[in-house]
């Protein structure tokens, strides 16, 4: 195959359909990327890892009996999808806690600064894979699901 990015015979819309795929192996996944007490992410495409440009993805992974410390990701929408075990997405609702029992295979969304925890209850691994709207992979570890935002200076009366 003819690379044609750099081919001044091509035009350019043309050549952004010719640009090279990114493959991260399983055993690439990067641990460098924010974290939260309880749990452990692993980066797999982002800026840094495939050039992406829009989109941050990558797998999350909480131990046997284990709780994440409550958080949220900033502006980004979050997609989850189970691959193994039976993780608990904790959140706030009316200002009560709701629990969601996810499964392999299952999916759940988590819309830009919502507060949650991850909770895995069993005595296997949960794992998931994570997609993210932005190409960093945000995280603001917080003190409870109750935290406030903080209020900005006009809020605030300054």
């Amino acid at each position: 195959m003819t690379d044609t990015t750099d081919n001044p015979n091509v035009d350019p819309a043309t050549a952004a359909w010719h640009r090279p795929l990114h493959h991260t192996a399983r055993g690439d996944l990067d641990a460098a990327t924010a974290q939260t007490p309880g749990m452990r992410r692993f980066e797999a495409l982002s800026a840094r890892h495939g050039g992406t440009e829009k989109i941050w993805l990558g797998e999350n992974h909480v131990g046997p009996h284990t709780n994440s410390a409550d958080h949220h990701h900033g502006e980004a929408e979050t997609g989850i999808y189970v691959v193994s075990g039976h993780p608990v997405f904790v959140f706030l609702e009316d200002g009560e806690e709701r629990r969601i029992e996810a499964s392999p295979g299952d999916y759940v969304f988590v819309p830009p600064y919502v507060p949650h925890r991850e909770e895995n209850p069993t005595g296997e691994d949960a794992v998931v894979v994570l997609a993210r709207s932005t190409q960093e992979g945000i995280v603001v570890n917080l003190p409870s699901l109750w935290a406030t935002a903080p209020l900005d200076d006009d809020e605030a009366g300054g």
